[in-house]
């Protein structure tokens, strides 16, 4: 599978795991090695960077990204390999926090 339509899968799949959640692509030109997705969800986020596959080369910066991010909130590398184990830590990452609620 290409990295954009796995992407895209899982753009839907985190839909419908996290009712209510934004999604955003993020620009790969504005900063270097920024990570592709970031999830909004209550009052928490997450960031991804998508790969096609476990051995995809990283980026200048991408390892950078992640771990600044992870430290913030949840940020990290999904592929299909290691999808399920990060889509459950993000379940535990989101877990306190419900649907944004819209006044």
């Amino acid at each position: 599978m290409k990295e954009r339509d796995y992407q895209a899968y899982l753009i839907k799949k985190l839909k419908t795991m996290f009712p209510g959640c934004v999604v955003l692509k993020n620009d790969p030109n504005y900063i270097q090695g920024f990570p592709d997705l970031t999830i909004f969800y209550g009052d928490r986020w997450a960031a991804l960077e998508v790969k096609q596959d476990g051995a995809a080369s990283h980026q200048p910066n991408q390892d950078y990204y992640i771990s600044y991010l992870n430290g913030m909130s949840y940020a990290a590398f999904i592929f299909p390999e290691n999808e399920s184990e990060v889509l459950r830590e993000i379940q535990r990452s989101f877990k306190a926090a419900g649907p944004a609620r819209i006044s």
